[in-house]
């Protein structure tokens, strides 16, 4: 199993090339069972979550093309209605398949979804709102099986709770069913507007993109399209981050501020610099971090998704800090690894309390999901000494070329592939 080496102490300066979000990606991977034209989505990253959908997809009949950054699906017919196990168990945004086969097809059997062990993220939002769109859901051996043999309607949606993967799948669902879906308190987040306006690329009849109120109009089919998938801004903030944590003076290209507004306040309030330029914006910093409270929240507030990087910012800060987390309930994992090379936290429930210490030490520590992993190289850029981060493979799944991104700004970090 591969493993990252990383010695600490040397300030990142230099510009960073931001990819396409993942989490926008693998929406509107699964958007391309609702059509039999082709769809063209540039900007796609390269990475092992982007892989497996891709898999899963090909196995339901859709062809799948890379060429560079752009990547074209086009699900002429549907040659299976199964995700299977095997597949769905990597990676839980695999469910997202579920909606457009229900709404193509009438009928989908899908795995239910595995991926990282940060809390229980039930589908229970996903399969109600196809309930009161008419289909009946069974539960059996590990699968959901949906049937609406006379197509979804529309229905009024109300979330009890916010949930991006319910509102992305019930938003693809919508597209396709007869009359109006209305979904009240859905998901404001980046990803969830670009792949509306992905599905209006296509055809669908969608109002209130960009809030928590959206009306779709169902359509009896939809065309191919090309769209430019959004950059990634937990990405652009781990990178934020890591020039920081360093006292570094980096460029992070082809985002914008705008993405990460809460983020780009906190990091504000703990004394960093962040400036809009022509290309993106600059990270910098050339004093001691503040220490800041934090909670994560949907957006706009604090993503969890950089929840992790921000407690390994924060823990060499000057001060103490608070970070909640109203989220995910598992997602602390990466505390005990943090510990182990001297950071001060101590957890209450829900938060975290966090001492800062004058240094980190390097240690050999282990990443349990994708956003841990990535914290914990955060911590190796500024340790004394030198920390080995295992499981790296958890990093592919969100991270492109991360080890040459930053050693291409100063960063000695290298990976030890695994040997026979």
């Amino acid at each position: 199993m591969d493993r990252i080496r990383i010695r600490g102490g040397r300030r990142l300066s230099g510009r960073i090339a931001i990819g396409g979000a993942k989490n926008a990606a693998l929406p509107l991977m699964a958007a391309a069972i609702l059509t039999d034209g082709t769809l063209a989505l540039e900007n796609t990253p390269d990475l092992a979550d982007i892989a497996t959908l891709a898999r899963l997809l090909e196995t339901l009949g859709v062809r799948v093309e890379r060429e560079g950054r752009v990547t074209r699906l086009t699900c002429a017919s549907v040659a299976s209605t199964e995700a299977p196990y095997d597949l769905v168990r990597k990676m839980r945004a695999s469910v997202l398949v579920l909606g457009p086969l229900v709404a193509r097809e009438r009928v989908a059997r899908v795995s239910l979804p595995g991926g990282c062990a940060i809390g229980a993220r039930p589908v229970d939002l996903h399969l109600k709102g196809l309930e009161a769109m008419g289909a009946r859901i069974e539960l059996a051996e590990g699968y959901v099986e949906a049937r609406a043999p006379d197509g979804l309607r529309g229905a009024e949606i109300v979330f009890p709770f916010v949930s991006v993967g319910a509102t992305e799948n019930l938003l693809m669902a919508a597209t396709l069913a007869r009359g109006t879906t209305v979904l009240k308190n859905a998901a404001r987040e980046p990803e969830v507007e670009d792949l509306a306006n992905c599905l209006v690329a296509m055809g669908a009849r969608i109002e209130g993109i960009g809030s928590d109120h959206l009306v779709v109009h169902g359509t009896d089919r939809l065309a191919g399209a090309t769209h430019p998938i959004l950059p990634d801004r937990i990405e652009t903030g781990t990178y934020a981050m890591a020039a920081a944590i360093t006292g570094g003076d980096v460029e992070l290209t082809g985002t914008r501020i705008g993405l990460l507004e809460a983020t780009v306040a906190s990091m504000r309030e703990a004394g960093i610099s962040v400036e809009p330029t022509a290309e993106g914006f600059r990270v910098s910093r050339s004093c001691l971090i503040h220490g800041t409270d934090v909670m994560t929240e949907p957006y706009p507030g604090f993503a969890t998704d950089l929840q992790a990087q921000m407690m390994a910012l924060l823990a060499v800060a000057e001060g103490a800090s608070m970070i909640t987390e109203t989220i995910f309930e598992n997602r602390f994992m990466h505390v005990p690894e943090l510990r182990r090379m001297g950071a001060n936290i101590n957890l209450h429930g829900s938060s975290a309390m966090v001492r800062g210490v004058a240094r980190l030490t390097g240690a050999p520590v282990m990443a349990t999901d994708l956003r841990a992993s990535v914290s914990l190289v955060i911590a190796g850029l500024a340790a004394a000494g030198e920390t080995m981060v295992n499981r790296v493979y958890h990093l592919d799944r969100g991270y492109e070329r991360l080890e040459a991104k930053l050693a291409a700004c100063g960063a000695d970090i290298e990976r030890l592939k695994e040997t026979a």
